[in-house]
């Protein structure tokens, strides 16, 4: 059954914060930052926002949903009689392809070693988790946009509002990367470094937009 299957899906709202927080800020960073410069009626500007933040937040929590799914299509690591005939339908050598199934083989038993190492579980589908997590991701995305995007709706001076947008991202980095580096089990200064680089290359991405528009 299409339900049934196993598959590495979200294990609750660590793994949700750790996709959606990140996503919603950088998006709505990137495009508050590059939209401001346009020549546009504030209110515009707006809704050109809310619009990115809404739709953003929309694909983020199908997103979320599709991956806590599975794909039933891939769900057999081996090479399935089916495939087999198909290779053999391209005058593929049985040589050759036995030697494809072995590789195949040895690939997931590779995967199956490497998940028992890290410690990730597999678990059986259910929807009411599925549905759980796009929410979360969402409610997260949401709240990572909403460090980007808040500073330029309570302030119509653009300049001001920016310059306080980049401040609550670098500080919301800095927060989120310690507590990522808590949940991962990793530490904090790589995560701070590799996140205010991103960031900083938004900026640089919003500079280069400008000066060629």
């Amino acid at each position: 059954m299409a339900d049934s299957h196993k598959a590495i899906r979200s294990s609750g709202w660590s793994t949700d914060l750790l996709i959606g927080f990140p996503d919603g800020l950088f998006l709505l960073f990137f495009s508050t930052q590059v939209i401001q410069h346009f020549p546009m009626e504030v209110q515009k500007f707006y809704n050109l926002q809310l619009a990115i933040w809404l739709i953003g937040t929309l694909l983020v929590m199908f997103s979320a949903f599709r991956a806590n799914r599975g794909d039933l299509q891939h769900d057999n690591p081996l090479l399935t009689p089916e495939e087999k005939q198909k290779l053999q339908g391209l005058d593929i050598s049985e040589t050759t392809i036995d030697h494809i199934a072995d590789e195949m083989k040895k690939d997931a038993d590779l995967w199956e070693r490497t998940l028992a190492e890290e410690k990730v579980k597999e678990t059986t589908y259910s929807r009411g988790r599925a549905i759980s997590s796009a929410i979360f991701t969402g409610l997260f995305f949401l709240m990572g946009g909403g460090l980007s995007v808040y500073p330029y709706l309570a302030n119509e001076n653009f300049n001001a509002a920016s310059q306080t947008s980049m401040m609550l991202v670098f500080l919301g980095l800095t927060i989120f990367s310690f507590i990522k580096a808590r949940l991962t089990a990793q530490r904090p200064l790589p995560i701070v470094i590799r996140y205010w680089l991103m960031g900083a290359g938004i900026l640089a991405g919003a500079w280069i937009l400008q000066k060629v528009w």
